[in-house]
């Protein structure tokens, strides 16, 4: 009779499943200045904007920002092995290659970083999240199409999910200009919600 009234009990009360048959998520967040709040707030950025999400729909979740502005995938894929052995999460977001591009990295050395960081990621038993991004048109068409295709290359080879482009309903917009700092590379506070929304699509299945 315990048993049937925790199962009911669970199913009126969200998150309480999570307290009562295991650990409560953990979600790790890998990435770069974009997801390191450079340039805005504490507290503004999409991470913490992902942590209060999660909190208002009832979600056990704690969300763990292990970002470094100026972070390459080469970066993250030295870093990421201690940090999941620190923090043992059940989920897992990557947002780096930026600046693999900003630094004209070769695409494959970008690529193979990628696929070993979903790798680890997956034998850590992370469910692991993709966040894919594109370069300005600058850049030449070509390697702006190759550099955002390598992305969704990973994810499937990998079998992981994908948020193809954070920037997404940001930098595409017709006045992208008053959506970011001086830098022009980095969003104002105000986009992060966007990103969030973006990177959400892509997380709410896994969880």
């Amino acid at each position: 009779m315990r048993d049937c009234s925790l199962l009911a009990l669970s199913l009126a009360v969200p998150g309480l499943a999570v307290a009562q048959t295991g650990k409560p998520r953990r979600i790790v967040v890998i990435g770069d200045s974009l997801s390191a709040e450079y340039g805005i707030a504490r507290g503004s950025g999409w991470v913490a904007l992902l942590e209060q999400r999660l909190k208002a729909r009832k979600i056990a979740a704690e969300v763990i920002n292990a970002s470094i502005s100026g972070d390459t995938t080469s970066g993250g894929r030295s870093r990421l092995p201690a940090a999941l052995a620190r923090h043992k999460p059940t989920h897992l977001i990557i947002e780096l290659g930026g600046n693999d591009a900003l630094r004209g990295l070769a695409l494959d050395m970008t690529r193979d970083n990628l696929r070993a960081m979903v790798r680890a990621g997956k034998a850590a038993g992370a469910k692991v999240l993709l966040v894919g991004m594109q370069v300005p048109p600058n850049y030449g068409p070509s390697y702006g199409r190759d550099f955002f295709a390598l992305f969704g290359q990973v994810a499937r080879e990998e079998k992981t999910a994908l948020t193809p482009f954070l920037l997404q309903g940001v930098a595409d917009r017709a006045d992208a200009e008053a959506w970011f700092q001086p830098d022009r590379i980095h969003p104002l506070a105000k986009a992060h919600p966007l990103m969030l929304d973006q990177v959400w699509a892509g997380l709410e299945p896994l969880l």
